[in-house]
């Protein structure tokens, strides 16, 4: 509304989805989750494989961002006939960016496959699940190992792709001045930092009363890792449900929040609602919720100003 440039751009699962997310209006690929490559039985994809596959997405975006997550296994994503080992607490337990440090075999090809797509577009990697800088260490590693295997094997790459993080972890929001410094993105994935913030297991549904996305402490970290990132000059994305939440898109504008990604179909209103209000009104407007003391207080207030500011209920 008064100028300020947001990207709001689309997540997406498999690669045929990227043309239709441009029917909704998508600016980019926020978030390409990796996995459908790997959700196969008893054996990894091959580099030629994933080359194909992200070669035809970033074919389709032509011009536009890419954001592309390295794999994000475990947990509760399993690859059949792959076994790993039990895990008492799988959530927090050897999974993601872990997972493919321990098999840098695996990384290694998907970062190959990767740097060889990205002359066909507007590639950023983007690795999931980073709690310190000693993991970014071990990625640039791999990443110089990669680069230099590739060039002396005479294939063609764009050396200057851009890399980044998702914030899912308190510890990484924590230190996000510190993991700025090594990144050239940051993406916030709230689905897993608020049930991490919260201690809550969000498909529990004993608990599930205590997953508040607005709870004071979830909104202090977004602002700590926006705030932090600025200071170094990188932009900040969110890609996680709240990016397609109408009820928090005032909150992540007055956050300072540069991008939101989301499903293709929760664009249209989205955008609506950012032409809808300013970005310094939405500053004055978290400013106020500052004093407020939970997430359902906050959660009345952002409501209440949505129906009296843009006659949300009548949307």
């Amino acid at each position: 509304m008064d100028g300020k440039r947001l990207s709001i751009e689309a997540n997406i699962e498999v690669p045929e989805e990227a043309e239709g997310v441009l029917a909704h209006g998508a600016d980019g690929i926020g978030l390409f989750r990796s996995e459908f490559l790997f959700i196969q039985p008893n054996r990894f994809p091959t580099e030629e494989e994933q080359l194909a596959a992200y070669t035809t997405v970033l074919t389709a975006m032509g011009r536009r961002a890419v954001t592309i997550r390295t794999l994000d296994l475990g947990g509760d994503k399993v690859m059949p006939g792959y076994h790993f080992a039990p895990d008492s607490n799988p959530l927090l337990g050897w999974r993601a960016i872990r997972f493919c440090l321990a098999r840098p075999e695996v990384l290694k090809t998907q970062l190959r496959a990767l740097l060889r797509a990205s002359v066909h577009g507007s590639l950023r990697i983007m690795f999931p699940l980073i709690s310190g800088q000693g993991e970014l260490d071990r990625i640039a590693e791999i990443m110089a190992e990669v680069k230099g295997d590739l060039t002396r094997e005479g294939r063609p790459f764009r050396a200057d792709v851009p890399t980044g993080i998702m914030i899912e972890v308190p510890s990484a929001a924590l230190t996000s001045d510190i993991l700025a410094a090594r990144a050239d993105f940051f993406s916030i994935g709230t689905n897993d930092l608020i049930q991490y913030t919260l201690a809550v297991d969000r498909g529990n549904e004993k608990v599930a009363y205590l997953y508040e996305p607005f709870h004071p402490g979830v909104l202090r970290l977004i602002r700590m890792t926006i705030e932090n990132a600025h200071a170094r000059g990188i932009p900040v994305g969110l890609c996680g449900e709240l990016a397609g939440d109408p009820l928090a898109t005032v909150v992540l504008l007055g956050l300072g929040l540069d991008s939101f990604s989301m499903g293709p179909i929760g664009i249209p209103l989205i955008k609506r609602i950012v032409r809808s209000v300013g970005s310094m009104e939405a500053e004055a407007f978290v400013r106020s919720l500052t004093p407020m003391k939970s997430g359902l207080e906050i959660e009345h207030a952002v409501r209440g100003w949505m129906e009296d500011r843009l006659d949300f209920s009548s949307w």
